[in-house]
């Protein structure tokens, strides 16, 4: 078997794994997205911003995927939700299969929001489904404005870039609005954020968007259940 016939049976299988999750996920009205980024863009660092954010009894729950360490797992388990990690071994990615097996004992039905924050990485991360919703970027000021076109994939397939680390701009070559054009070069209908978790720029706008996506899960769901009543 050639490498390209064995990974084309690899992402196979991953699409069916991940299809069987996205249809349980929304068959509940779950809002699922998946972060991505390069590593040190910030990632944990919104994800902690983003759950104290959140009521205690909100139903939100967060897979978070690393090489080796649980480090980013016993940050966000302080503020109070359900995190599971996931320690990859080395592989540069997750899959459908890690989340799928990671939920398993969670009761789904208490959950409203599944945060997976991915390994820091801008190319492997991009060709895996994982049963998302939505993908977002995490791209940080230090990094350099030209990400977007050294790493198109996951700019193309991201409904949304958080451009992170805003509170650095004063001290570093970066160039905002060529950041913004590259993005938009590569996916003319990407959503963009300007964020920091440092000062809390742009973080109420996230948690809009958030809300707005989880409110539309919960009507699709809720439309598709009278849907199935009526039949």
């Amino acid at each position: 078997m050639t490498r390209v016939d064995l990974e084309t049976k690899v992402l196979s299988e991953n699409e069916r794994i991940a299809g069987g999750l996205r249809s349980g996920l929304r068959s509940r009205g779950i809002y699922c997205v998946n972060l991505i980024s390069s590593p040190g863009s910030g990632k944990t660092s919104l994800l902690e911003q983003t759950l104290a954010r959140f009521d205690s009894g909100e139903r939100v729950a967060v897979v978070t995927g690393d090489l080796q360490t649980d480090n980013d797992a016993v940050r966000l388990a302080r503020y109070g939700f359900p995190v599971k990690q996931i320690q990859t071994g080395g592989a540069c990615h997750l899959d459908a299969r890690m989340i799928d097996k990671a939920i398993a004992d969670w009761s789904l039905d208490d959950i409203d929001l599944l945060l997976i924050e991915n390994v820091g990485n801008l190319v492997c991360p991009t060709s895996y489904d994982l049963g998302e919703h939505d993908k977002v970027v995490v791209l940080s000021v230090p990094e350099g404005e030209e990400k977007p076109l050294k790493y198109p994939g996951i700019f193309f397939r991201s409904s949304l870039m958080i451009l992170n680390k805003i509170d650095l701009l004063p001290y570093v070559s970066f160039n905002i609005a060529k950041a913004k054009e590259n993005a938009r070069a590569v996916n003319p209908s990407i959503g963009i954020i300007e964020a920091s978790c440092t000062t809390g720029a742009g973080l109420d706008e996230w948690m809009l968007w958030l809300r707005l996506k989880m409110a539309t899960a919960r009507s699709e769901h809720g439309a598709q259940t009278e849907m199935t009543a009526r039949a």
